[in-house]
C-alpha cells in the first residue's frame, strides 16, 4: 500500500497540492492546487459530467449560488441538526469530535499529564459569514453541501426544460464545513469541492438506489481503481443522515483505512417535501412529492484517492528493459484521461536549434489538441522520469534522424517502450491510444 507520506511528499514537489496560506505558516484544513493538480481535478470533473450529463437523456446540469438565503438551511434541517458533538482538552484547550476514540487517545499520548475532557457540546458545521456594508449585518451561510441549490431550483428546472420523471440534475461546486480535526492530507478538508446527481423518481420506484449504486462503482474501475481497494458499505440506522432513508458509502482502501469518498444516499421526500415542492405529471393527472436517490462525491477525495491508485515505485529500465543498475523510479500509473499532461515533447539536445525549432513545431502541432508539456532541461533520462512522476503517458523525442525523415520517437510512460512515427501520424497515434480507453 503506497505511503500517504510519499504522496504528500509527490503532491508538493510535481505542483499537484501545496499547503493553503504556506508563505503564512498555511491554515489548517486548506488546501491550494498547483498546476498538475488543477489539470487532475478538472479531469476527474469532465469525465464525471461526461458520464452523468453529456452521456444521458435523462440528466441537465446546474450551478447554483455559494450562498444561499438562510431560510434553505433551516428547511433543510442543517441549522439545527448539521452537528458534530465537541469536547475540549483541559490541558491545551484544543478542540476535537467525541465521536473519534482513536484522535482522542492519539491527543492523550501527546501529554505528559493525564488529560481531562470537557463535556461534550454540539458544533455546528455550517459557516457563518456576514452580508451588507452597514452594521447590523445580515448572517448568511457558505453552503455545507451542494444539494439545497438543486432543490431550491426543482421547479425552475421542470418550468424550463422538457425533462420528465424519472429523472437527475447534476451539479458540481465548493462546499464548506467548519471541520473539527481536519486532517489525513485533503482528505477532510474545510473547503472542499463535491459533484453530485439528484436524481428525482416516483415514490416507491426504489430500483434507482441500487441502480445507482453499480454505475458509481463502475465508474471509478473504469478509471483504474482496483476492485479490491473499493467497497459498499451500507450505513447503519444510527450512522444516517437526518435526510436519509438509507445510505451506502464507496469506500476506498487508503492508508489511513477503509475511508468514504463517495455516498449514495436514499433522500425520501425529506427535501422536496421541507421545501414544500410537488411534481405534476399532466399525463397521469397525479401530483406527488417526487422521491430523490442522490450521488454525493468528493472531487477532492476522488483526486487523493486516484494518486494513491496510481503511486508506483519500480526499477528504472533502460532501452533494451534491463534493470539500469538498481536504479528506482517513480511512475505515477493515470488513466491517460485523467493525467493533467497527455505528452510531453522534448528536443533531444537544446544546443541545436534546429533539432529545438523542429521540437517546437511539433509541439505547437500537439498543444493544439492535448494539454502537452515542453521540457529541453538537462539529460534526457531525468526528463522522462520527471514526466513518470507527472503521470504523462507519452513523450515524444525529436532528434537528429527526426531532421533526415520526419520521424520521431515516442515513448509510453508504464512499458517504457519507444516507437518511431511520422509527425504527420503522431496525433493519429495518440487518438487511438486514447480512443480505445
Amino acid at each position: 500500500m503506497t505511503n500517504l507520506d510519499s504522496i504528500v511528499a509527490l503532491a508538493k514537489r510535481r505542483g499537484f497540492i501545496y499547503p493553503g496560506s504556506e508563505i503564512y505558516g498555511g491554515i489548517t484544513g486548506f488546501w491550494d492546487y498547483g498546476p498538475l493538480g488543477t489539470e487532475l481535478k478538472n479531469n476527474i470533473k469532465k469525465e464525471w459530467w461526461k458520464s452523468m450529463v453529456q452521456m444521458r437523456e435523462d440528466v441537465v446540469g446546474l450551478d447554483a449560488a455559494i450562498i444561499m438565503n438562510p431560510r434553505v438551511w433551516e428547511a433543510s434541517g442543517h441549522t439545527k441538526v448539521f452537528a458534530d458533538p465537541l469536547v475540549e482538552c483541559k490541558v491545551c484547550h484544543k478542540r476535537f469530535r467525541a465521536d473519534k476514540d482513536e484522535i482522542l487517545l492519539s491527543h492523550e499520548k501527546t501529554h505528559k499529564e493525564k488529560v481531562s475532557w470537557t463535556d461534550p457540546k454540539q458544533f455546528n458545521l455550517l459557516t457563518e459569514v456576514y452580508l451588507g456594508v452597514t452594521e447590523p449585518k445580515e448572517k448568511a451561510y457558505l453552503r455545507g453541501e451542494i444539494t439545497q441549490g438543486v432543490f431550491v431550483n426543482f421547479r425552475n428546472v421542470v418550468d424550463s426544460t422538457r425533462i420528465k420523471i424519472p429523472f437527475g440534475i447534476a451539479q458540481i461546486g465548493k462546499a464548506f464545513r467548519n471541520e473539527i480535526t481536519p486532517g489525513n492530507f485533503t482528505f477532510r478538508s474545510r473547503e472542499f469541492e463535491q459533484m453530485e446527481l439528484e436524481y428525482f423518481v416516483k415514490p416507491g420506484d426504489d430500483k434507482w438506489f441500487d441502480y445507482w449504486k453499480k454505475e458509481r462503482m463502475k465508474w471509478y474501475e473504469s478509471l483504474g481503481m482496483a476492485k479490491d481497494h473499493l467497497r459498499l458499505r451500507d450505513h447503519e440506522e444510527h450512522e444516517r443522515a437526518h435526510y436519509a432513508r438509507f445510505a451506502t458509502d464507496i469506500e476506498y482502501n487508503a492508508p489511513f483505512g477503509w475511508s468514504e469518498f463517495e455516498g449514495i444516499h436514499h433522500r425520501g421526500d425529506f427535501d422536496l417535501g421541507n421545501h414544500k415542492l410537488k411534481y405534476r405529471d399532466d399525463i397521469a393527472g397525479e401530483e406527488y412529492t417526487p422521491w430523490v436517490i442522490e450521488t454525493s462525491g468528493g472531487v477532492d477525495r476522488a483526486a487523493l484517492f486516484f494518486l494513491l491508485e496510481a503511486y508506483h515505485e519500480e526499477p528504472v529500465r533502460n532501452a533494451s528493459h534491463s534493470d539500469a543498475g538498481g536504479e528506482k523510479r517513480v511512475v505515477l500509473k493515470l488513466d491517460p484521461r485523467l493525467a493533467p499532461k497527455k505528452v510531453a515533447v522534448f528536443p533531444l539536445v537544446s544546443n541545436k536549434e534546429n533539432i529545438t525549432a523542429k521540437a517546437q513545431a511539433v509541439y505547437a502541432i500537439l498543444k493544439a489538441r492535448y494539454m502537452t508539456a515542453w521540457d529541453a532541461r538537462g539529460n534526457i533520462g531525468k526528463r522522462y522520469l520527471a514526466q513518470d512522476e507527472a503521470g504523462t503517458p507519452w513523450c515524444v523525442t525529436v532528434d537528429y534522424t527526426t531532421l533526415e525523415d520526419d520521424t520521431v520517437t515516442i515513448r509510453d510512460r508504464d512499458t517504457t517502450k519507444q516507437d518511431r512515427v511520422n509527425i504527420s501520424k503522431l496525433v493519429a497515434y495518440i487518438d487511438e491510444k486514447l480512443g480505445s480507453l
